[in-house]
């Protein structure tokens, strides 16, 4: 560590999700992320799932109310530097999250619009779509969908080529906030063939963020994984661009590393601690 990053103050950041008991995804995926990251990581609860590496056979939603306790209680004690918004899985806790992130004003805040699950399970109730794209998109400092979710929020097909995400990316933007902090990844992992380029777009600018496809079935939480890396990582960066490449890069180290680690017998998840973990036992 150089003495640069030993004196750099070390960000609170938060994660609003859902629980997967698996670890792969939501708020325990995250909070590794954040970690493995040099983020302090919170985290509130705001649904609950019954969920292993191949299906999700139950969800449970947490009382909008209790949501709302959980985020004032945090805020009223801790000083958070970025959130990072997952699942939430229906209207009224959208509502709240909104409503209460509008109120504390947490200068960074990273949606991902999650909808579905890798297994294919519905994450989001389908009403829920509009309270989520008129209430928390104005908010979000970035959003990262994936080309489903692109497609559900601007109410289209999903898309299936870089140059269609390129207008994406202008249609979600212009749903956003309209100053130049505001950021929109569009995830190409849903394109055909091997590729899968991100567009990562503020209004003006449009970037392109190559990729592979890595021969693995451990993707289990890579887009919780990804968006949690960005909110770790804008804090202690200096652009926004600079913070999502690396998150990138962290995170096709850790889907690179997955097959290391044996959970499951389904969509595994990715390693989030590749490099922290010596694979020797402490002394």
């Amino acid at each position: 560590m150089s003495q640069a990053q030993a004196s750099r103050p070390i960000p609170n950041t938060l994660t609003i999700a859902g629980m997967d008991p698996s670890g792969g995804a939501g708020i325990l995926a995250d909070v590794k992320a954040m970690s493995a990251l040099g983020a302090y990581a919170c985290a509130v609860v705001a649904a609950l799932t019954a969920q292993n590496t191949q299906a999700v056979t139950d969800i449970s939603p947490v009382n909008p109310s209790f949501v709302r306790a959980q985020i004032d209680t945090l805020f009223a004690d801790v000083t958070i530097h970025a959130v990072k918004i997952g699942m939430l899985g229906q209207t009224g806790v959208i509502e709240v999250v909104a409503d209460r992130l509008g109120h504390f004003k947490p200068e960074h805040v990273v949606l991902d619009p999650v909808m579905v699950a890798k297994s294919g399970d519905l994450l989001l109730e389908q009403k829920a779509v509009g309270a989520l794209r008129e209430q928390l998109l104005p908010l979000a400092t970035m959003i990262t969908p994936n080309l489903p979710e692109a497609g559900v929020l601007l109410e289209m097909r999903s898309v299936e080529t870089v140059r269609e995400m390129r207008r994406v990316a202008e249609r979600l933007r212009n749903l956003m906030t309209h100053d130049g902090h505001r950021w929109v990844l569009v995830k190409g992992g849903h394109l055909p063939g091997n590729d899968t380029i991100d567009i990562l777009h503020d209004g003006d600018q449009m970037i392109e963020l190559p990729g592979h496809r890595i021969p693995t079935r451990n993707t289990h939480g890579t887009g919780c994984t990804l968006s949690s890396a960005i909110a770790a990582l804008i804090p202690q960066t200096t652009s926004i661009p600079e913070a999502t490449k690396t998150a990138k890069n962290y995170l096709v180290q850790a889907i690179l590393h997955a097959d290391a680690l044996r959970v499951g017998q389904g969509h595994g998840p990715v390693h989030h601690f590749h490099q922290l973990w010596s694979g020797k036992p402490l002394q």
